[in-house]
């Protein structure tokens, strides 16, 4: 609600850290920062917000910042009446944010549960970085890396690093950056595959080691080891101990969903993707959970489940090489082969290289039988070896 464009990238910080502070208790259900950000800028309707996004309350507010000093509004709403359950007003000097962060997040789950216990309350109150500059360079830099394009990819990945630079102990900022090497693998950008695979490989386990209990450094840490890295395992291992820290995160649970699809377990992993899309259900990034969709229904044999999921994921983003990949080889499969050629020839426009011969380092499944019934549609489809 603030209202102030060059200071997107601030309200924006300030919002998700609220949503990932809600999120550590277990027993609330968070709507994720993406669908949530759906609504900003516009006139709300409480009660339709309440009813498009399955929920009971909604927390709305403004964060205003001038010179050093902010200013954060709040107030909780009941969803069904349109009640005022709760409403605030926080001030202080700027090196005093995640004071007031924590002063909000705490009146919020206040007002909703007073017998709430002290400690879950606490627990929310973990500051990210004590540099703040290094925090708006974060801030910066989740703005850019949300734009899904190859110079905001570009921009994100400096921002990142700046913002290590200022902290060398900043969990959070080494898994973001990590996971720009994922996003620009997933979309095709990469120029220097062995070096971009060194350079994620430190990023994330230097994030993994300084992020024990940062569901967001851990989590983006393990996604970029199994997918960029390889090492499936230990991202694997690395998801469910984020998933154990904040089980009310969507994007780790659609990173689980990845990891289970890479593995071979295609029911668990779907099991795990509804979830993401059930907590993020306007997610601007909705094409990668319904690409992860297509692909566990593909690899338990289901290919007009996987042909329907990768086609609504490539009319959301029409470069999405994944979805290309999935909706060729399913098409195939199910015998429609002028669906699968012009799926291949638009994949081989965005992707020259790709071939039967190089799958696994764009998909990287462990199961022989997944990788042949993969290749398998992709040769039937026409792509060449």
């Amino acid at each position: 609600m603030s209202g102030d464009p060059e200071q997107d990238y601030f309200a924006d910080g300030i919002v998700e850290e609220i949503i990932t502070a809600l999120s550590r208790m277990r027993w609330l259900f968070v709507i994720a920062r993406n669908s949530t950000f759906t609504y900003k800028g516009q006139a709300i309707d409480v009660k339709r917000v309440g009813r498009e996004m399955g929920v009971r309350y909604v927390l709305e507010g403004s964060v205003r910042k001038a010179a050093s000093r902010v200013r954060i509004v709040g107030q909780l709403v009941d969803a069904a009446t349109g009640a005022h359950i709760w409403a605030d007003r926080f001030e202080g000097q700027l090196e005093d944010i995640f004071d007031l962060q924590d002063q909000m997040t705490s009146s919020v789950v206040g007002a909703i549960a007073p017998k709430l216990e002290q400690a879950e309350i606490e627990r929310a109150k973990r500051k990210p970085t004590e540099s703040l500059d290094a925090y708006d360079y974060f801030l910066r830099g989740m703005a850019a890396v949300h734009r899904w394009t190859r110079e905001d990819n570009k921009e994100a990945l400096g921002l990142f690093h700046r913002a290590i630079e200022l902290d060398p102990n900043y969990a959070a900022a080494y898994g973001m950056a990590a996971r720009c090497y994922s996003q620009s693998k997933v979309s095709g950008w990469v120029t220097d595959r062995l070096g971009d695979i060194a350079d994620a490989e430190k990023l994330a386990r230097r994030a993994a080691e300084l992020g024990k209990d940062d569901a967001v450094a851990v989590c983006t840490a393990g996604i970029v080891l199994s997918y960029v890295v390889g090492s499936l395992d230990d991202g694997d291992a690395l998801i469910e101990r984020a998933l154990a820290l904040n089980p009310n995160w969507a994007w780790a649970w659609l990173f689980s969903g990845w990891s289970k699809i890479w593995l071979g377990e295609p029911e668990l992993a779907l099991e795990r993707i509804n979830r993401a899309m059930r907590m993020s259900p306007q997610d601007p990034q909705f094409f990668n959970m319904q690409t992860a969709a297509a692909w566990s229904h593909f690899l338990a044999g289901r290919y007009e489940e996987a042909q329907s999921w990768s086609q609504m994921a490539i009319r959301d983003q029409p470069k999405y090489l994944s979805a290309l990949r999935l909706y060729a080889a399913s098409s195939a499969q199910l015998g429609q082969q002028r669906e699968a050629e012009k799926a291949i020839s638009r994949l081989q426009v965005l992707d020259p290289d790709s071939s039967i011969s190089n799958i696994l380092e764009r998909d990287p499944l462990r199961r022989p039988e997944d990788f042949a019934r993969f290749a398998e549609g992709l040769r039937k489809a026409g792509l060449a070896e």
